[in-house]
C-alpha cells in the first residue's frame, strides 16, 4: 500500500502526464542496478540494432540507393579499356577494383570481391596475434555455415579451413581465395564487361544510376573493429 501511495505521488497531476511519467520512469531507472536489469537493457539495444540494420535498405530512398551507385570515376577510356584484356589487369587497378565493385554491388554478390580483398589483406600480416585475430573474422564473415557474407565453397574447402582455423596460417585461405577468384573470372568478370558500368567508362559516357537487382544478407564492420588492417575498409 505504501509503494502504491509513493508511486502516485511521485505523479504531479499538475504536469503533463508524459512528463510525470518520465520522471517517475527516470528516478526508478537509477535505483535499477541489478546485473539482471543491465542483461535485458543491452538485450533491448541489440534487437533494436539488428532492426533498424533491417529497416534500412527499405527505408533509403531509390534515388539515394542509385545515386551512390552511380559514383563518378575518373577513368579514362583508355584505361578502361585495359581493364577488358585480363581479369587480373582489372583488380591490379585500384580503379578497376573500386569499379568491378560496384558492379557487384548491383547484383548484391559483393562477397566475393569482399572476401578476396580480405585474403590479399590476411596475407601481409606479420604479427602471429594479428593472424589468428583476422583468419578468425574471415571464418565467421566469409567462410562459417549462415555467415553474413557467405561464399560459395565445395566442402572439401571449407572442412579443411574449419580444422585448421584454431592454427592459421598465411596460407590458409589460399584454396579459398583461388576457388573464389575463378568464379569472379568466369561468371562475374563476363558480365561487367557486358555492363553499362563498364561500356559507359570505355566509351567516355558519364556515369548513369544503376538499378539493384536483388539484396543481400546485411553485414556490419563494426565486429572488425578491433582488428587491425593494411587497408582502411574490406569495401
Amino acid at each position: 500500500m505504501e509503494t502504491s501511495l509513493v508511486f502516485f505521488s511521485q505523479l504531479n497531476m499538475c504536469e503533463p502526464k508524459e512528463k510525470a511519467f518520465f520522471k517517475l520512469i527516470h528516478g526508478l531507472g537509477k535505483e535499477e542496478t541489478s546485473k539482471e536489469a543491465k542483461i535485458r537493457a543491452k538485450e533491448k539495444r541489440n534487437r533494436l540494432s539488428l532492426l533498424v540494420q533491417k529497416l534500412e535498405f527499405h527505408e533509403e530512398p531509390p534515388s539515394s540507393r542509385s545515386g551512390n551507385l552511380a559514383k563518378e570515376t575518373r577513368v579514362s577510356p583508355e584505361e578502361a579499356v585495359i581493364w577488358g584484356e585480363s581479369f587480373d589487369k582489372l583488380l591490379s587497378h585500384k580503379d578497376g577494383l573500386e569499379t568491378f565493385t560496384r558492379f557487384l554491388k548491383t547484383e548484391f554478390s559483393e562477397e566475393n570481391i569482399e572476401f578476396w580483398i580480405a585474403c590479399e589483406d590476411f596475407k601481409k600480416s606479420e604479427d602471429p596475434q594479428q593472424i589468428i585475430l583476422k583468419a578468425k573474422a574471415i571464418y565467421e564473415k566469409f567462410i562459417q555455415n549462415d555467415a553474413p557474407q557467405e561464399v560459395n565453397l565445395d566442402f572439401h574447402t571449407k572442412e579443411v579451413i574449419t580444422k585448421s582455423i584454431t592454427q592459421p596460417t598465411l596460407h590458409s585461405f589460399d584454396a579459398a581465395q583461388s576457388r573464389v577468384y575463378q568464379l569472379m573470372e568466369q561468371d562475374s568478370y563476363t558480365r561487367f564487361l557486358k555492363s553499362d558500368i563498364y561500356l559507359d567508362l570505355i566509351e567516355g559516357r558519364p556515369q548513369r544510376p544503376t538499378n539493384l537487382r536483388r539484396r543481400s544478407r546485411s553485414f556490419t564492420c563494426a565486429e572488425f573493429q578491433d582488428v587491425k588492417s593494411d587497408v582502411a575498409i574490406w569495401l
